[in-house]
């Protein structure tokens, strides 16, 4: 089987983008690989080297979060459909939320890793501006042509149905990690978070907030830059930068608790990847989040720093119930593995593509992810 499919080379979408190409490859799945929104850099090409079946084809066309991507989506779709004709892929997958609506020859699978209404609703609780209509129509306009929406949660799929639906058919495959680059280290009196810093969904705000009452260095690890270019600094937590993925999978292992307190978090891989490393876990009490952890972590209102502060205070006082918690964070974390995730998308790849070559419109029933 051949997919051509869609990345960027941005956070959890690369992340996730690695872990399922390297995953299909032992499903004899060739996978041609098209990024939007950037090139990746020389470290992404050399991971993407080392995975088989993977061909790379780079462009940096704006993606349609992005300011006046109008011109450059449009130039990409008919890039797009040239590596279709070039490839002549089984299945299309594509991971951001415009070009479903291309005139595909093969069935397209459209994966909602967020969207900016969801985003603004929950990080600016306001009424999204007007210049973001014609966002909102392309958006709905390509989701409801592809023969199938994924979302990594339920949640998500719910947010993605609000603002753009209803869709032909939907699915839920949640997010996994390999547990291969994680570890738990001697673990160091030390508040860990990780993400983009200059994005509020993180809501590192709320970190920098309780860092003067909270018994231990706060740490954060990720880009302070946007892509507009608006640099932030938060001087009450100790800000890392962005790091390579062995650089942060190093502090996961030293430290004790892992903070998240989102405002907007669809899935979550730095949770999961902190999860893997032993560390207690206390997140933004939204939906999302509870759906992927359950009660393996500790949650807190995104806008109670006092909660999170004594949260915080509470787990860094308490070695039992620290290691309780981070226990159990663990044992949910090893629920979600590639080796499950993959089956998913190829098992829905293989009926989309049964479903195609019948001629027929066979629906697929909405799936989650045990556990």
């Amino acid at each position: 089987m051949k997919v051509l499919m869609t990345t960027d080379p941005f956070g959890g979408v690369w992340h996730y983008t690695l872990e399922l190409c390297t995953a299909l490859s032992s499903h004899q799945v060739q996978v041609c690989l098209a990024t939007l929104g950037g090139e990746p850099s020389r470290a992404q090409r050399a991971q993407l080297s080392r995975l088989a079946g993977v061909t790379l084809y780079p462009s940096s066309f704006r993606l349609e979060w992005m300011a006046d991507p109008w011109e450059d989506l449009e130039l990409a779709g008919r890039w797009l459909l040239s590596l279709e004709r070039k490839m002549e892929p089984d299945i299309v997958h594509l991971n951001h939320l415009v070009h479903a609506d291309l005139p595909w020859r093969a069935p397209v699978v459209s994966v909602g890793h967020s969207c900016v209404l969801s985003w603004w609703a929950a990080v600016r609780r306001e009424e999204i501006p007007a210049e973001w209509g014609l966002y909102r129509r392309r958006v709905k306009e390509s989701l409801r042509a592809a023969r199938v929406v994924v979302a990594p949660t339920l949640a998500m799929l719910r947010e993605l149905e609000r603002y753009y639906g209803p869709f032909r058919q939907t699915a839920v495959v949640h997010n996994a990690r390999s547990h291969t680059l994680f570890r738990r280290g001697d673990k160091e009196r030390l508040v860990l978070s990780a993400g983009r810093v200059w994005d509020g969904a993180k809501n590192v705000a709320a970190l920098a907030a309780v860092a003067p009452g909270v018994a231990a260095p706060i740490v954060v690890a990720g880009e302070t830059v946007s892509p507009d270019g608006q640099s932030v600094n938060v001087p009450e937590v100790r800000l890392l930068g962005a790091l390579d993925a062995e650089e942060l999978a190093g502090w996961y292992s030293r430290a004790a608790v892992y903070a998240l307190p989102a405002r907007y978090e669809p899935f979550g891989l730095t949770a999961l990847e902190a999860a893997l490393s032993g560390c207690a876990l206390v997140l933004g009490d939204i939906d999302s989040l509870r759906e992927v952890w359950g009660a393996a972590a500790r949650y807190v209102p995104p806008d109670d720093p006092s909660a999170l502060r004594d949260t915080l205070n509470e787990l860094l006082a308490n070695d039992s119930l620290r290691c309780a918690l981070a226990a159990r964070a663990l044992g949910r974390a090893q629920q979600f593995k590639p080796s499950r995730f993959v089956l998913e998308y190829v098992g829905l790849y293989r009926k989309l593509l049964s479903a195609h070559r019948g001629g027929g419109g066979r629906s697929l029933t909405r799936t989650r992810r045990a556990g």
